[in-house]
């Protein structure tokens, strides 16, 4: 069975921190591309972040570069999501994703909300 499972959102003030990660199983993940999307409310799904097998390649997105870190385990089959410096922007869903080629899978998401 496929999963892939986020954990660590939660309630952050301006200017905190966050770690989220992402952990999968059911599939060999040393095999895929690995990105983490968000989604806003009212807003459309888009991508944060993202990170090549095995792990030597990465990119953030311009509106949180500098900011959020993405990395890899591909003994433990986890990713990484590190994010400094949130900003009220940063309230929204947070999901992990695995892709390679035309397969893609998700996970459920976790909620990162950052307001004083």
């Amino acid at each position: 069975q496929v999963q892939l499972v986020e954990s660590g959102g939660g309630l952050v003030q301006p200017g905190g921190s966050l770690t989220l990660s992402c952990v999968a199983s059911g599939f060999a993940f040393s095999n895929y591309c690995s990105n983490w999307y968000r989604q806003a409310p009212g807003k459309e799904r888009g991508w944060v972040a993202g990170i090549a097998s095995p792990g030597v390649s990465s990119n953030t997105a311009n509106s949180v570069k500098g900011r959020f870190t993405v990395s890899r385990d591909n003994v433990k089959s986890t990713m990484t999501l590190q994010m400094n410096n949130l900003r009220p922007d940063g309230t929204a869903v947070y999901y992990c994703n695995a892709e390679r080629g035309s397969t893609r899978y998700w996970g459920q998401g976790t909620q990162g909300t950052v307001s004083s």
